[in-house]
């Protein structure tokens, strides 16, 4: 039996939070979307593939941030490059600083749709420029969508506080069921200005999913037959499936993606890419401007990060560290005698619950991690994770005996 751990700073700071922060801590990283009373709440300091909470508890990171950290934390190289450019330069001004076109030219080298990019700072800011770009260069109105795009009103979950006619004109249809899309285009075939989808999918708390054999061909031939724009969301998926994303390892290429998360390691930085053709309405016809976007901190962080990973080869690393990974856990889970599933290797592993009519699935799942978080393995049981660079050959072999472990104790229970 593995003791609980002592979290008595992190649940302190959590009470004193409540009464200063909307439900002490923003979004998903409130303690309903872990295991209440058994994970951490607040984090104190990170290194490599490691972090460490307020109660000075050790843990193996999955979770890497939710899926920026591609190399590891507190990366020297990007650390002292955007220090010198804070210490002797600066880092937000009036105008533009000329690093803007050092790595847009970087990704118009890597990424196959890239012409023209747009910088800004979330993952969200991305998607929603790239539905305002398709609606402006097409003049069109109606999207379809698949997978998670943020929390704006076009496109979030929880619908509290957004009028319906904010969202009345985003359809969506499932990952990998290429019916279902078409189905959408003919009911609205005049009015269609996009198609918006993760080439992974990766669906709320549920199982990651590979493209099937010529799934995502097919969703870009029914953009080129219905004349709507073809988009990418590479938030998660670029910089980490490869240099230039998803949409080079499978070989298709749309007309805009996103990209963010793992570019910068960290450091708040995203863009909307795309050709040129379609790029365009954003000189003109569509309006964007935030006094942030054209922050240089995150552009330098970005390209020291880019350069790393292109020097060290660290996404091969990356991939084969992720693939040993998931065939070990395949192999612990098919021996488990638990009803447990295992998808996402080589890049976003993550441990589900099949689903029965009695809800067992639901105290297995909170079972399980609450052992493996006592077994100083960070994992999210709603949110899949990341196998970044500095997880050794050590951390991976460690995690795989705390799964078998805990799958164990999860057994116990049927």
């Amino acid at each position: 039996m593995v003791d609980k751990l002592k979290l008595e700073k992190s649940m302190a700071l959590f009470e004193e939070a409540q009464t200063l922060v909307p439900g002490g801590v923003a979004g998903i990283r409130r303690p309903y979307n872990f295991v209440p009373g058994e994970y951490p709440i607040f984090f104190d300091n990170g290194k490599g593939g490691r972090i460490f909470d307020v109660d000075g508890n050790e843990y193996i990171d999955y979770l890497c941030a939710y899926g920026p950290i591609i190399i590891g934390y507190r990366e020297e190289e990007i650390d002292n490059a955007v220090i010198d450019q804070i210490k002797n330069k600066g880092i937000c001004f009036s105008l533009t600083q000329a690093v803007q076109n050092a790595l847009v030219k970087k990704l118009r080298e890597l990424i196959p749709c890239c012409d023209m990019a747009a910088l800004v700072k979330t993952g969200s800011d991305a998607t929603t420029i790239a539905i305002r770009v398709a609606r402006g260069y097409t003049g069109k109105t109606k999207i379809a969508r698949c997978g998670y795009h943020g929390w704006h009103d076009w496109c979030v979950e929880v619908k509290g506080g957004i009028p319906q006619k904010l969202y009345e004109d985003i359809y969506e249809f499932h990952y990998n069921d290429i019916d279902s899309l078409e189905a959408i285009l003919k009911a609205n075939k005049d009015d269609m200005a996009g198609i918006i989808v993760t080439p992974v999918g990766h669906p709320n708390g549920a199982e990651v999913q590979m493209p099937k054999p010529g799934y995502l061909e097919a969703v870009r031939e029914l953009a080129n037959q219905y004349n709507c724009l073809l988009i990418f969301d590479e938030i998660r998926s670029g910089f980490r499936c490869s240099l230039g994303g998803a949409q080079k390892l499978f070989g298709i290429t749309p007309d805009l993606s996103t990209i963010g998360k793992a570019m910068a390691n960290g450091y708040a930085i995203a863009a909307l890419v795309g050709k040129e053709e379609y790029m365009k309405v954003l000189a003109d016809k569509v309006f964007l401007s935030s006094t942030f976007f054209p922050n240089s901190d995150g552009i330098v962080a970005a390209l020291k990060t880019i350069e790393i990973l292109e020097r060290d080869k660290v996404l091969d690393v990356v991939a084969e560290k992720g693939r040993k990974f998931g065939t070990e856990v395949e192999k612990v889970v098919a021996n488990s005698g638990v009803p447990v599933n295992f998808t996402g290797a080589p890049w976003m592993p993550y441990i589900t619950f099949k689903k029965d009519d009695q809800g067992l699935y639901k105290k297995l799942r909170v079972e399980f991690y609450t052992q493996l978080i006592r077994r100083k393995v960070f994992l999210q049981p709603y949110h899949h994770g990341y196998i970044c660079y500095r997880h050794t050959d050590e951390d991976l072999a460690y995690t795989v005996g705390a799964i078998q472990e805990s799958l164990a104790e999860v057994k116990k229970m049927l």
